[in-house]
């Protein structure tokens, strides 16, 4: 066994301190930088406006701003929807994105049915599909009300899947 001597022995009581307070300050910063990018985001509720704004068995294209984050960057985008109101109080929201390949479709007041114009696809109010190559009714967003005040909980779903899948 050899004997450690004086300089040996401050030198490495020095290394030892040094290196708890490397890890003192590391550990929290690299936690600081890398822990938001690692956080599963959860999707706020968007207030959309006044119960009013919806109709009775009338579906309405309707706004939403949805804000983001993604890291330390936070943005707004506003993004459309299509709602309408049951007679017995349901609100039923609708993405406003095609389930074939993604295109915006329409309500059309004379045939009571949605109508999308890049392949043909034809969805009844409820959402399921009556004809064309839509390969699933179209995709309902969450809504919650309170008092007079909707509420959405905007999603983007994938086009041309047999199941609704969540982006």
């Amino acid at each position: 066994m050899s004997e450690i001597n004086r300089r040996g022995f401050f030198g490495k009581i020095i290394a030892a301190i040094s290196g708890l307070i490397g890890l003192g300050l590391g550990i929290p910063l690299l936690g600081y930088a890398v822990l938001p990018t690692l956080r599963k985001r959860e999707e706020p509720w968007s207030e959309v406006g006044p119960l009013d704004l919806i109709e009775l068995n009338r579906p309405k294209e309707l706004e939403v701003v949805r804000s983001s984050s993604s890291g330390w960057m936070k943005s707004n985008t506003v993004r459309s929807f299509w709602a309408y109101k049951k007679p017995d109080g349901e609100v039923v929201a609708f993405s406003p994105i095609c389930t074939h390949l993604g295109c915006g479709y329409r309500w059309s007041d004379a045939d009571q049915q949605f109508l999308c114009p890049c392949h043909n696809s034809v969805f009844d109010l409820e959402g399921k599909v009556l004809a064309g190559p839509a390969p699933r009714p179209l995709d309902t967003l969450p809504t919650k009300i309170e008092g007079d005040r909707l509420f959405v909980l905007y999603q983007e779903f994938k086009a041309g899947l047999p199941k609704k899948e969540a982006i």
